[in-house]
C-alpha cells in the first residue's frame, strides 16, 4: 500500500487551487494530490480513486449549486471525509453543510495555518469548524424538516438524488451504477417517499432549496 495521505481538492479556482496544495504540503505524509476545476471533474476522480483520505470542496464551481454537490459527493463515497472550502463562511452555511454530512469546514479567508489545523482535525476523525463562530441551531423548519429527511437517504438513495438532479433517465442512472433499472424505480419511490413529494421534478426542486448557492430557497 502506498503511504501518505491522498487529496482531492475540487475548485474552479486555480489560483486558490494552488493555495490548498501549499496548505496541504505543509501537512506532511502526502502521497498525492488531485486537482478538479469543475463538479464534473471531481466526481471522476472520487470515482475513479479508492484511497482518497480527503475530498476539499468549493461550494461555487461549475456543475454544483451549493450544497447539492457535497450530498451528491456523500452519496458515491460516505467514508470519504469530505470538507468543505468556501467564501461563504456564514453560521447558516457552516452548520447546514456538517449537518450535511460534511467533516469539516473551511473559509477561504482562513490563513494556511488554519487551514492545516482543519485538515489535521478531520484526518484524526474530528469535525473541523471556524473557531469563534456560533453555529446556532437551524431556525427555517421548513429546511430543518428537509435537512432530517436528506439524513434519512442511505448512500445509495442519495446519490439517486444527485443523479436526478442532473437529469439523467432511470435507464442513464442504472447503466452508471450498474444495477438493473427496476432496482433505481425502487430507489427512486424510496428517495419520493422519504422526502415527502410526488414526483422527480419535486425530489429535484427539494434538493435545490438546500442546495442553492448562498442557499436561498427557490422561489
Amino acid at each position: 500500500m502506498p503511504s501518505g495521505h491522498t487529496f482531492v481538492i475540487a475548485d474552479d479556482h486555480p489560483l486558490f487551487r494552488g493555495a490548498l496544495k501549499e496548505a496541504l504540503a505543509g501537512v506532511g505524509d502526502v502521497a498525492a494530490i488531485h486537482e478538479a476545476g469543475d463538479f464534473e471533474s471531481a466526481k471522476a476522480l472520487v470515482l475513479a480513486n479508492e484511497d482518497i483520505d480527503m475530498v476539499l470542496l468549493d461550494l461555487s464551481m461549475p456543475g454544483a449549486s451549493g450544497l447539492s454537490g457535497l450530498i451528491s459527493l456523500r452519496g458515491i463515497h460516505p467514508a470519504v471525509p469530505l470538507v468543505v472550502v468556501s467564501a461563504h463562511d456564514d453560521p447558516v452555511t457552516i452548520r447546514r453543510a456538517l449537518d450535511l454530512g460534511a467533516s469539516g469546514f473551511i473559509s477561504k479567508s482562513a490563513s494556511m495555518e488554519e487551514i492545516r489545523g482543519a485538515v489535521r482535525a478531520v484526518l484524526a476523525g474530528d469535525i473541523a469548524a471556524p473557531s469563534g463562530i456560533e453555529l446556532g441551531v437551524e431556525r427555517d423548519p421548513e429546511i430543518s424538516d428537509l435537512i432530517k429527511r436528506l439524513q434519512a437517504l442511505t448512500p445509495q438513495q442519495t446519490r439517486v438524488l444527485g443523479m436526478l438532479a442532473e437529469g439523467l433517465l432511470n435507464k442513464q442512472i442504472a447503466y452508471e451504477l450498474g444495477v438493473s433499472e427496476a432496482t433505481i424505480k425502487a430507489h427512486v419511490s424510496a428517495v419520493l417517499q422519504k422526502l415527502g413529494v410526488d414526483s422527480r421534478t419535486q425530489a429535484v426542486i427539494q434538493l435545490s432549496k438546500i442546495g442553492g448557492d448562498p442557499l436561498q430557497p427557490v422561489s
